[in-house]
């Protein structure tokens, strides 16, 4: 009877150990969300903030259209870049990285994913801006492309690793080669924690200043041509935050709201998607 008590004692203590550091992770994440809703909201709540550009201090109408197309157009390049790759790298370490050259790009890939993202705006300014003596949303897509490379084959290799050795077997014996039944076979099935990967990454790279100071550098216009300078809504509120003019403060934080409200859809979706990942596992 004392054990029974003990055991059942324990398990509440237990519980309420786990529920306690869950709330604590949260409460930062509350405090940070209603913090930029609460300043970000009133900015937000005005059609003009979404389809105007810059507009010049003591002008009212100023908006983020500028820097929210930027943002989608160097993170979808960086995305044309980074997730093809990504995704064949992490087939070739499921079905062929066995060997030192699998460790080697499993150690890479780790090194990238901790490594400082102005480091990685250094390297593409080195290599893409200052030869050329020229900021362009290119040289930033590229940067965020590294950034976003090691997540895409990391997710992959773990997605590519749920599915069942069975199905792999079935597709040999009907007599396929081992890289049709990689691609046509297990890819498909992985697809749904291949997709969560590209969008995790996707929503590291659309919240990175560091590679944007270097590479894209800002612009005051809108501008849909990649080959030059670049607005992104992280730069935005980087440039507004630190003026001492309110106007500028609150534009600052309606696009930090804004791309809060982006990273936070990226993330749920991708969650749905390796929900569906882990109930197509567990069918096969």
């Amino acid at each position: 009877m004392n054990r029974n008590l003990y055991r059942q004692v324990s398990n509440g203590l237990a519980r309420v150990f786990v529920y306690g550091t869950a709330l604590a992770a949260l409460i930062p994440l509350g405090l940070v969300l209603a913090y930029t809703v609460s300043k970000g909201l009133p900015s937000v709540e005005n059609v003009d903030f979404f389809i105007n550009s810059f507009r010049p201090i003591g002008i009212p109408g100023g908006g983020v259209a500028h820097a929210l197309a930027g943002t989608v157009i160097m993170v979808g390049l960086a995305s044309l870049l980074a997730v093809p790759v990504g995704i064949l790298s992490g087939v070739y370490l499921v079905e062929y990285g066995r060997g030192r050259w699998g460790d080697l790009i499993r150690l890479a890939s780790d090194v990238l994913v901790g490594a400082p993202s102005i480091a990685i705006g250094l390297f593409a300014y080195a290599l893409l801006v200052a030869p050329f003596h020229h900021f362009s949303g290119i040289s930033a897509a590229v940067a965020l492309a590294v950034l976003m490379l090691p997540v895409v084959i990391r997710t992959t290799e773990g997605a590519i690793e749920l599915i069942p050795g069975s199905l792999r077997e079935a597709g040999l014996a009907l007599g396929l080669a081992r890289w049709r039944v990689a691609l046509q076979l297990i890819v498909p099935a992985a697809a749904p924690g291949i997709v969560t990967g590209a969008l995790l990454a996707v929503a590291r790279a659309a919240g990175e200043t560091a590679p944007l100071l270097f590479t894209a550098f800002g612009n005051q216009i809108l501008n849909l041509d990649p080959s030059k300078p670049m607005a992104a809504l992280p730069l935005l509120v980087f440039n507004y935050a630190r003026q001492p003019y309110p106007q500028a403060q609150q534009q600052a934080w309606g696009a930090a709201l804004v791309l809060v409200v982006l990273v936070l859809i990226t993330n749920l979706t991708s969650r749905f998607v390796f929900r569906r990942q882990i109930a197509l596992a567990s069918k096969l």
